[in-house]
């Protein structure tokens, strides 16, 4: 039974090319009927001319046309796209013609004269892909690609976006693995729930399950007021376990009985809570190496791998480096209120050709340090050199690393206590008075934390 497409949903647009009106007209009657967005062309070089104007998400062409055929069609859409969908028709058809087309990329072969079941139904097999992708690519406009290795993820993230599969995102630090996630929870049926991402190694080993699972009150000193943990705000969502290589084994084991059971118990509670949670896990660590020096749990790292996306070092995919360096100099334009520079081509391509071991976090903070120190419209390649040299990757100094712990763990107990100042310093093990000074010495305010279900008077 040929699908319709409900009005509230994104229409899918389709080009059809044909030399012969009588074909384009059949076409589009019989997808304007299911609902689809239609434009026509009746030459190859035409449907080039209304690709870059029309944006389509598929393509239906004749094989044989006169001037640019099906073939020659296929390869220059697929030059400049290709993830674009693809549907070749053909009344003379030969088996290696549709052997070709689909070495090509094409994504069926049908023949002429087109029987309208068979012509829907293909349309049909290629549109559920089509709807995410067209949503993802709304979602996910400040993703900056052109690499087929950032094309081939962004494709299987369009595939997996509206199933309920965990996805196991890795790739080093940097690389983009929140903002992938991200994409995919906008692309799916639950983009109008929260989005809650959790950075576990921030996060200390002690607080971990209340911040995930919650706790009651009283459950242990300080916990005065009931804390609804971080899955059940994600309910009907989706939440984000970064860095989940860091999570102490202890958790991990309640972590598999929450995806076993869809249900958690709170820190001090006899009760479970019901939730429907999409699940996404990342790491910048080797899991399968952890598991193996039992650091990690194996029932667990396949339970969270049911779909894996690797995130390719930026090194590794240098055609993006230029539209990544041009869009972080025009966002820096936008946020300063100044006109764009630009980079000198050789200063390009010494970006280009750059290891970049911190990836597209050390990319933007070198963009930005060109940005602020040129002068000039076009930013030279001796200002890059400094600005790369200026800009190194290192490890946290022993006094940057306890701080950094310090002030997530100041963040933690006053999420936990809803902001109140006397229970977080009770969970901390410090008096009020010096429990300000360390919220004042890291600019956090307690009031934030503060909501009117559970704020409470603070004696003073």
């Amino acid at each position: 039974m040929p699908m319709t497409i409900k009005k509230s949903e994104p229409r899918v647009k389709v080009l059809i090319v044909d030399d012969e009106s009588d074909v384009l007209n059949l076409l589009e009657t019989w997808l304007t009927t299911e609902n689809f967005d239609v434009k026509r062309a009746l030459s190859g070089a035409e449907a080039i001319n209304l690709v870059g104007i029309y944006n389509p998400d598929l393509v239906v062409t004749d094989l044989y046309m006169d001037g640019m055929d099906g073939m020659a069609l296929l390869t220059e859409l697929h030059n400049d796209d290709p993830l674009l969908p693809v549907i070749m028709l053909s009344g003379q058809a030969q088996i290696p013609d549709a052997i070709k087309a689909m070495h090509l990329g094409t994504s069926a072969f049908l023949t002429k004269p087109i029987n309208q079941n068979e012509f829907l139904e293909t349309v049909k097999r290629v549109t559920p892909s089509l709807i995410n992708k067209s949503i993802l690519n709304e979602c996910t406009k400040n993703i900056i690609y052109k690499s087929k290795e950032m094309s081939d993820i962004i494709e299987m993230a369009s595939l997996v976006a509206d199933n309920d599969v965990s996805v196991f995102i890795s790739g080093a630090t940097g690389s983009g693995k929140e903002v992938i996630a991200k994409a995919i929870h906008e692309a799916s049926s639950r983009r109008n729930h929260r989005f809650i991402a959790v950075n576990c190694g921030a996060i200390p080993e002690q607080l971990l399950e209340s911040e995930l699972f919650g706790h009651e009150k009283g459950a242990f000193t300080g916990a005065n007021v009931k804390h609804e943990g971080l899955f059940q705000a994600a309910n009907g969502g989706t939440i984000l376990l970064d860095e989940i290589g860091d999570m102490p084994l202890a958790l991990q084991v309640k972590l598999l009985r929450v995806l076993q059971d869809f249900e958690v118990r709170p820190v001090g509670s006899t009760k479970t809570y019901p939730i429907d949670v999409r699940l996404i896990s990342a790491t910048h660590k080797n899991l399968e190496e952890a598991v193996e020096n039992r650091e990690f749990r194996e029932d667990l790292y396949y339970r969270l791998k049911v779909v894996p996306l690797e995130i390719p070092n930026l090194a590794d995919r240098t055609d993006d480096i230029p539209l990544l360096a041009e869009h972080f100099l025009a966002n820096y334009a936008k946020s300063n209120k100044q006109d764009n520079k630009k980079f000198s081509p050789d200063a390009m391509k010494y970006l280009a050709g750059m290891p970049w071991p911190g990836n597209v976090r050390q990319l933007m903070n070198v963009i930005d340090l060109c940005a602020t120190l040129s002068k000039n419209k076009t930013i030279p390649l001796s200002l890059v050199k400094k600005a790369v040299h200026d800009d190194p990757i290192h490890i946290q100094t022993l006094k940057e690393a306890k701080q950094a712990f310090e002030r997530g763990y100041l963040l933690s107990v006053l999420r936990i206590t809803h902001g109140h100042v006397a229970n977080a310093a009770k969970i901390a093990g410090r008096n009020r008075t010096e429990f300000y000074k360390l919220l004042n010495q890291y600019n956090i305010q307690p009031a934030s934390f503060r909501d009117k279900k559970h704020a409470e008077k603070e004696v003073n």
